[in-house]
């Protein structure tokens, strides 16, 4: 039934009702045989009839309420079948998570893909075997409930044992950390899936009380899960000032794309906070050039003053930083027309590789090319376009996921690539704190080239900071490619060994291959009922992009 026959029919009951009303009192008044008189009722009668009035007025006021709720529902679009539609459920008590929803239905729509919107209760067995993409978005309520519309999932579905395999899913998980069981129905709903075979398209994000950066990760991700890097951001992060002060191209002569150390300062020195494991939040700018070929193209002059806010900038400046409109849509428009209706370029997310106490955040960045050759937003403003001094945007956010343990546990660093980044910074903390139990994997190319940080780690491993490090570089023999989950799997019983002892796991690169390679290797490790008793005690952590 749609929501709009479900309103008409609410209506219809009402007008029943209110005539079936109307013939009572006509007949009442047939039977009626004494003449007609007019009293005054008590005042307990008028407080009573006022009650009763109020009480039909609330019932309509709910009937109609339910009917836009379902209305709103409806609109998300479940209309989509088939196993080609991404599934798209969520679990939602206030209704934000089916804001969240909304959102996500309308990114996906706008990159092409085909989204089944369905709130959680509406999901079964049968629709989970049906699709091959899922994702949810699911609070929780109080000390790890579910929200109540989906009791009757959390009896039905998670109570079953269900066989997954083939189906991929990503989890956005709404919480609050003043609750000891944070983002609990989340986490249940995610630890379920991958039980039941269903692979992670990507690791679940937890949301502490609607915050703002782990919403703009998600977006990120459905970029990535789309194709489409240009979504817009749904709130926009409140950028610090900071200044290019060093790139250095680390990878000169390799068959791999261009690699680059980026030491950043911030203009003002307190922002030199963070822990290791967190992420730097970059605001990219379009190239001059770019801007200067579009200008030219529209007739339009950048140095022409607009208003933004409260602030007033050159035309040219607003566009280094928006996304650049198609010709057609802004002609015949004015200077001040086309900044109002520009769109913000959105972030690029990178993982910072140094502590605040080398003075720099430091970030090992690829760059990467669009279809078209040109360079991407982010990484093409990081390694090229900015100029030394120039001023980057940039915000940290918290990973307290991938933060390092407090204590001296072992610890095992497993990743490839710029992933190092990520790691480089957890060993830095490490060997400040004296924890030197630590084991780093890494995989890349060419060890003459692509060995980024060479000096430091195998200075690290020399002076035993560093007790074990093993190195992968799958183009150097030309007669068998090593990645690094090989090497992992060559040394598995040593790896049950660590984990015995009660290492800490952290995992950093490329989410397609590597990662879940790696994360096949740790299963037939340890088993599966304690690689998740790892992943939810904070002892299995991922950074994978």
């Amino acid at each position: 039934m749609t929501a709009a026959v479900s309103t008409r029919r609410a209506w219809l009951g009402n007008a029943l009702a209110l005539s079936g009303l109307l013939v009572l009192a006509l007949a009442f008044g047939h039977w009626q045989t004494d003449a007609w008189w007019l009293a005054s009722p008590r005042l307990g009668s008028w407080l009573l009839a006022a009650l009763v009035v109020l009480a039909y007025v609330g019932l309509c006021a709910a009937i109609v309420s339910g009917a836009r709720t379902q209305a709103r529902s409806a609109s998300l679009g479940d209309e989509t079948d088939g196993a080609d539609a991404v599934l798209l459920s969520w679990a939602s008590q206030t209704g934000f998570a089916q804001q969240l929803a909304e959102h996500t239905a309308d990114a996906l729509r706008t990159a092409g893909m085909a989204v089944r919107a369905l709130p959680l209760h509406r999901v079964d067995a049968d629709v989970l075997r049906s699709h091959r993409r899922a994702l949810f978005i699911a609070s929780t309520t109080g000390e790890g409930d579910p929200p109540d519309h989906v009791l009757g999932f959390t009896r039905h579905v998670l109570d079953q044992s269900l066989t997954l395999e083939g189906l991929e899913y990503a989890v956005l998980a709404l919480g609050d950390r003043a609750y000891d069981q944070f983002c609990g129905f989340g986490r249940r709903l995610d630890q379920w899936l991958h039980h039941h075979g269903a692979t992670p398209l990507f690791d679940r994000i937890d949301v502490d009380a609607g915050d703002a950066g782990a919403l703009r990760h998600w977006q990120h991700r459905l970029g990535q899960l789309s194709g489409r890097a240009d979504f817009a951001d749904w709130s926009a992060p409140a950028y610090q000032s900071w200044r290019l002060a060093e790139r250095r191209w680390m990878n000169v002569g390799s068959v791999g794309g261009p690699a680059y150390h980026v030491a950043l300062v911030p203009q003002d020195p307190t922002h030199l906070d963070w822990t290791a494991g967190d992420i730097a939040e970059i605001g990219p700018r379009n190239p001059d050039d770019a801007v200067a070929q579009w200008l030219a193209e529209c007739g339009l002059d950048g140095d022409i003053a607009v208003k933004i806010g409260d602030a007033v900038e050159p035309l040219s400046a607003v566009l280094a930083r928006s996304r650049l409109p198609f010709r057609r849509d802004v002609s015949g428009q004015g200077a001040q027309t086309v900044a109002d209706n520009l769109q913000p370029l959105p972030h690029r997310e990178y993982s910072i590789a140094s502590l605040p106490g080398d003075g720099s955040l430091q970030l090992l960045v690829r760059q990467m090319r669009l279809p078209d050759g040109h360079l991407g937003s982010g990484s093409g403003w990081l390694t090229a376009h900015a100029a030394a001094g120039e001023r980057i945007d940039l915000r940290i956010r918290r990973n307290t996921a991938f933060h390092p343990p407090a204590d001296d546990r072992p610890v095992v660093l497993i990743g490839n690539g710029t992933g190092l980044a990520g790691l480089r910074a957890l060993l830095k903390a490490r060997v400040a704190a004296g924890h030197h139990r630590n084991w780093l994997l890494f995989g890349e190319r060419q060890a003459a080239h692509d060995f980024h940080y060479r000096d430091e780690i195998e200075r690290w491993h020399r002076v035993g900071r560093l007790q074990q490090l093993d190195l992968a570089f799958s183009r150097d023999d030309p007669t068998r490619r090593t990645y690094v989950q090989h090497l992992l799997r060559e040394r598995i019983d040593q790896l049950r060994t660590w984990i015995a002892q009660g290492a800490s796991v952290y995992v950093c690169g490329s989410l397609e291959g590597m990662a879940p390679d790696v994360d096949a290797v740790l299963r037939e490790a340890v088993g599966l009922d304690v690689l998740e008793t790892m992943a939810a005690s904070g002892s299995y952590c991922r950074d994978v992009y």
